[in-house]
């Protein structure tokens, strides 16, 4: 038998290159989509293509087979919680997933979605979905060809899903789906006249917006040795290591959107930021799933940062940052603002009652075409109609419609539920986190938030990918996932806001 020490050593050496290959993926992309001129696009997929390629190579080379065979007996004999034991369980079920792709495969995927990008850039530039369109049916072609390399299956879907959130099937997410869209739709058709929110709309100077989230962030745990902020079209975070994460943001002059998505991101960067040191370069550095991603980045900007007690300590402050705006605005007047409930077309615009019903739609829509229901170029008429029939509202065109989103164009699917789900999971580890920390509202007033950050770091941060999600949260709140903490939570919102 081998020696199972210098055998371990091996598999955290090989790990630590196929890592190193998708971290620096990850760098070119964030690059992409920040720094990088336009004309480098067709360079970039190429670039990205070989790196996809390499990295699958190793990642489902016959070597790394061998080793997860020989250290089978590692995992049996340690306890589930143990590095050795997790760091083998997750490369192995990683290991026989993406054997069944083929490197070649991988790579076109990659390619495709990075020039899926660029041509989703100029349809929206352009106001046309033709200029998308032909990416998608390529990226569509592309993952009939993935799903098949995992058969047998119960749901074609079950496949994509199962990438970003280990475990949960298409069922499951119907199920779910099903009682928030049985629950939402008549309460967002019922709502009353919506809360005035003018004083968010008006000239809010981008830079000076950018200098306020970075005071919020700062106080959040943002520091400025293992962090950056960045401008992009679609914000998102990317950590490159635990000690390099990169946020993005977009700021607009007529609205304080940007803020809110600075906090949303802030969420992402944090979780892997407090995930174990000694996980680093190794499949466990990473969040538990996409939903547990979102889970964190919700909650740091809905739970906590539409909060009034959040608020008490940061609006003066935002009052200094603008006083030809807010100088005159009450604080009770500018919290009702930012929980404005009122059915919008854009999803990255939405209030918390009416976001899970723009998920419900896509991740409906994503079904439809899978099986063919739907076809790519009838993708912006049914878009249109299940935002009249789920939201009541009609975009101008297909930037406020069907090209509001970046995904599509250089993701799979499969990535959208898990943003609903991730309210559902964060709603469950908020009721938790305050049955256990009972004065974060005063702590907040002061300006303190390092109480959650721990907290989140001690029950969900530090893990990584160490539990699948299921057994991850029965771990942290006692019991599986359930909506209807995340209604009870809505339906807080509708009634603050009603007028009495």
């Amino acid at each position: 038998m081998p020696d199972l020490r210098s055998r371990f050593d091996e598999l955290l050496r090989r790990l630590g290159e196929i890592s190193d290959l998708h971290r620096v993926s990850s760098l070119l992309s964030w690059d992409q989509e920040t720094k990088m001129p336009p004309l480098g696009a067709s360079a970039r997929a190429e670039q990205l293509a070989t790196l996809a390629r390499l990295a699958h190579e190793l990642d489902t080379a016959p070597e790394l087979g061998v080793l997860l065979e020989e250290l089978g007996e590692l995992e049996e004999s340690s306890e589930r919680e143990s590095f050795e034991a997790s760091v083998v369980r997750v490369a192995r079920r990683d290991y026989e997933k993406k054997r069944r792709v083929p490197s070649e495969l991988r790579a076109e995927m990659t390619r495709a979605g990075s020039l899926g990008y660029r041509a989703w850039l100029e349809a929206r530039a352009a106001g046309d979905f033709a200029l998308l369109r032909r990416h998608l049916e390529r990226r569509l072609a592309l993952m009939h060809e993935y799903v098949a390399c995992h058969e047998p299956f119960e749901d074609a879907y079950d496949v994509l899903l199962d990438d970003h959130e280990p475990r949960m099937r298409t069922a499951d997410v119907e199920a779910v789906f099903g009682r928030l869209k049985d629950e939402l739709v008549p309460l967002v058709a019922g709502l009353q006249e919506p809360v005035d929110d003018s004083c968010l709309h008006g000239d809010f100077a981008p830079d000076r917006q950018r200098e306020f989230s970075l005071e919020v962030l700062s106080r959040w745990g943002m520091d400025n040795s293992a962090w950056r902020l960045d401008d992009t079209v679609h914000p998102f975070a990317s950590t490159i290591a635990a000690a390099d994460v990169r946020l993005t943001a977009r700021f607009d002059r007529e609205n304080l959107t940007g803020v809110l998505s600075c906090l949303h991101e802030f969420g992402h960067g944090l979780y892997e930021r407090q995930v174990d040191g000694r996980y680093a370069r190794t499949p466990l550095q990473a969040g538990a799933s996409s939903a547990f991603h979102e889970s964190q980045s919700r909650l740091w900007e809905n739970v906590v940062g539409r909060r009034l007690s959040t608020w008490r300590f940061f609006y003066p402050r935002l009052q200094k940052t603008f006083p030809e705006r807010l100088a005159d605005v009450r604080l009770e007047d500018f919290h009702r603002a930012l929980n404005r409930i009122a059915p919008t077309v854009t999803r990255v615009d939405a209030d918390e009652v009416t976001y899970p019903l723009h998920i419900v739609l896509r991740f409906e829509l994503e079904r439809e075409m899978l099986s063919g229901e739907v076809a790519p170029a009838d993708l912006p008429e049914a878009f249109d109609a299940k935002l009249c029939e789920y939201l009541g509202v009609e975009p101008a065109g297909v930037v406020e419609g069907v090209l509001q989103d970046v995904h599509w164009s250089d993701s799979d699917f499969g990535y959208f539920p898990t943003y609903a789900i991730g309210n559902v999971i964060a709603a469950q580890l908020w009721e938790r986190a305050t049955s256990e920390l009972v004065d974060l509202d005063r702590e907040f007033e002061r300006g303190e938030f390092g109480s959650l950050r721990e907290w989140l770091q001690e029950h969900v941060h530090r893990w990584g990918r160490a539990f699948e999600p299921p057994e991850l949260l029965v771990r942290v709140v006692g019991g599986p996932l359930d909506p209807e903490a995340y209604l009870a939570y809505l339906h807080r919102k509708v009634d603050a806001l009603e007028p009495g």
